[in-house]
C-alpha cells in the first residue's frame, strides 16, 4: 500500500523552542514510520496557511506537531476564509508536542513520538466534528475560525492571555499559575445566551466552555461527557464561582466531576449565540488555547467536517 503524500507542520516554538532544538532527532524517529515533508513556522498564522498551500498543492495528509495552539491553526488550514473544506478527503493527524496537550488527550493520543508517529502510520481515519466561530477580533473586526477541541469565554480567555504573555517557560505549571491570578482579579460578567436559535438564557458567569473535546485549561476535563462526532456541543457553564469556590473544588474540574455542582449547568446545542448584557463588557475568547478576541460571538458545529487519524483503540 502507498503511503498517502503527507507534509508535517512543524512549529519549532513550541515548548519554548525544544521542538526547534530536536527536530532533526524528532524528525529522523518519525521519518522511520512514514514518508513525509516538512515544513516550519516562523510567526502566527503561519501554519494555517502552509497548511493550506500544502493541500492546494496535493498533500492527502497533514500533520501538526506542536501543541493545542497549532493544533488550531493546522485545523484552520482545511478550510477557507469561509469555513468551506479545501480538500474534504485529506486528513489531519497530530504528533503532540506542547505545553498544555488538551486536544490530545481526548483521543488518547500517545506523547512519545514514536508511538505517535505509528499511529498516523497506521493511517486508521474518523470523521470528527469541528466548530466554527464568528467573533469579534481586539482589533474591532469580525473574524470567523474553526476549532476542533474547546472555544470558551469568561476568566479562561483572560488566563490564556496570561500563559501567553509568560512565554510557557513554567510548562503545565504555567496554566495553574495563570488560573490562579485570574481568578483572584477577574469579576464574573453577565452574558446571554441564545441556544439553536429559540431558547433564552442570562447568567452570571465565570467561565463558559462550548466543547467537541473534553479536556481545557491544560489537562481540566471541562467537559467529560463531550464526544467529537455526535453532531452538537456539549456546553458547560461555570456560574457566580469565586475564588473560594475554585480553591476548594478545583480539583473537580481536573477529574471532570464538577457537573453536579451546585453553581455549573450543561447542555447540548448546535449553535450558541453569546454577548454581554453590558455592551461595554470585555469578555475575553479563549480558542483551543489562544485569546484572540471576545464577544458577542457564534458558535456553530459543523458535523463530520474533518478526517482524522486517531489511534486504533479510539
Amino acid at each position: 500500500m502507498v503511503a498517502p503524500r503527507t507534509v508535517v507542520v512543524v512549529n519549532p516554538n513550541s515548548q519554548g523552542g525544544r521542538l526547534g532544538k530536536r527536530w532533526t532527532e524528532l524528525a529522523d524517529t518519525i521519518g522511520r514510520a512514514f514518508p513525509f515533508d516538512d515544513v516550519h513556522t516562523r510567526a502566527p498564522g503561519d501554519a494555517t496557511r502552509l497548511t493550506r498551500e500544502a493541500l492546494q498543492a496535493g498533500a492527502e495528509r497533514v500533520i501538526a506537531i506542536g501543541g493545542d495552539g497549532t493544533v488550531n491553526e493546522v485545523v484552520n488550514g482545511f478550510f477557507d476564509g469561509a469555513g468551506t473544506p479545501i480538500a474534504p478527503e485529506a486528513s489531519f493527524g497530530l504528533i503532540p508536542f506542547g505545553t498544555g496537550g488538551d486536544f490530545r488527550r481526548t483521543f488518547r493520543l500517545p506523547t512519545e513520538t514514536a508511538e505517535a508517529a505509528a499511529v498516523i502510520a497506521a493511517n486508521q481515519r474518523r470523521k470528527i466534528d469541528i466548530g466554527k466561530l464568528e467573533f469579534r477580533a481586539t482589533s474591532g473586526s469580525t473574524v470567523t475560525r474553526m476549532f476542533a477541541n474547546i472555544a470558551s469565554f469568561g476568566v479562561s480567555g483572560v488566563v490564556d492571555r496570561l500563559v501567553n504573555e509568560s512565554g510557557k517557560k513554567l510548562g503545565r505549571l504555567s496554566f495553574l499559575w495563570a488560573t490562579a491570578r485570574a481568578t483572584l482579579s477577574y469579576k464574573n460578567q453577565r452574558v446571554q445566551l441564545v441556544f439553536d436559535g429559540k431558547d433564552r438564557v442570562e447568567a452570571t458567569i465565570n467561565t463558559v466552555a462550548v466543547a467537541n473535546g473534553r479536556y481545557f485549561g491544560g489537562a481540566m476535563m471541562v467537559a467529560p461527557h463531550a464526544e467529537v462526532d455526535d453532531g452538537v456541543f456539549d456546553v458547560v457553564a461555570l456560574g457566580d464561582l469565586g475564588f473560594g469556590d475554585l480553591l476548594t473544588s478545583g480539583r473537580r474540574l481536573y477529574k471532570g466531576t464538577h457537573l453536579t455542582m451546585d453553581k455549573v449547568t450543561t447542555r447540548r446545542a448546535k449553535v450558541i449565540e453569546a454577548e454581554g448584557v453590558d455592551p461595554r463588557a470585555v469578555i475575553e475568547l479563549d480558542i483551543d488555547g489562544e485569546s484572540p478576541g471576545r464577544l458577542p460571538a457564534r458558535f456553530e458545529i459543523i458535523p463530520g467536517a474533518l478526517w482524522m487519524v486517531v489511534p486504533s483503540t479510539y
